[in-house]
């Protein structure tokens, strides 16, 4: 009874250690699994970064090109969005011109013609002589006032030395000694920059 427990004992040793060596052998494997996964981490770390590179490279080339695109479109090519004098500039003289050539009083019947051949140019210069010929002939006889004020200008577009314009004016005529009376209007109008000066080229009423 005890030599068969013996022998038990015996070949449970000898498990035990057959079992010991197996847990060995697992644990190298692991620690040998530890190991190359350590020797590729730094493999992945590059091409993590190679790729977080050309993400940026990528993104700096899509900037860019949307930049140029911007600049390359036509509003970004309208100077009366980004400046500021020239679009201040040619609405003062537009309106200033406008004002001048549409006030006209019997006591001075000529000084509104003499503003356009100053203020006028083109097709404008044109329209405006055709208009003037037939006013002319009543205005001294009819004893017709006009009085003309631009009250509000806005440039639309604005390349190079040409100007697109919107502007509404204020009108009060007069005939005689009969009571005044007002109107309003709005013209499209086209500006050229000729003699370090906007001379009006094309009236639209609207």
């Amino acid at each position: 009874m005890d030599s068969g427990t013996d022998a038990q004992d015996a070949e449970d040793s000898r498990s035990g250690v057959h079992d010991a060596r197996d847990s060995g052998t697992d644990a190298q494997d692991d620690g040998g699994s530890g190991t190359a996964t350590g020797r590729f981490t730094p493999r992945l770390r590059r091409i993590a970064l190679l790729a977080t590179v050309l993400a940026l490279l990528l993104g700096g080339s899509a900037f860019f090109y949307g930049a140029h695109q911007l600049r390359s479109t036509p509003s970004a090519r309208n100077h009366a969005l980004t400046d500021t004098a020239a679009t201040t500039r040619v609405g003062g003289d537009v309106g200033e011109g406008l004002a001048r050539v549409f006030s006209y009083a019997p006591a001075r019947p000529d000084a509104a013609e003499r503003s356009a051949g100053t203020v006028l140019g083109g097709r404008a210069a044109r329209q405006y002589a055709d208009l003037f010929a037939q006013v002319r002939a009543g205005l001294v006889e009819q004893r017709v006032t006009l009085t003309t004020q631009a009250v509000r200008t806005g440039v639309i577009e604005l390349k190079g030395n040409t100007a697109r314009l919107l502007v509404f004016l204020d009108q009060t005529s007069r005939r005689g000694e009969a009571p005044a009376t007002s109107a309003a209007a709005q013209l499209t109008v086209t500006a050229e920059f000729r003699d370090d000066r906007w001379l009006i080229v094309d009236i639209k009423a609207r």
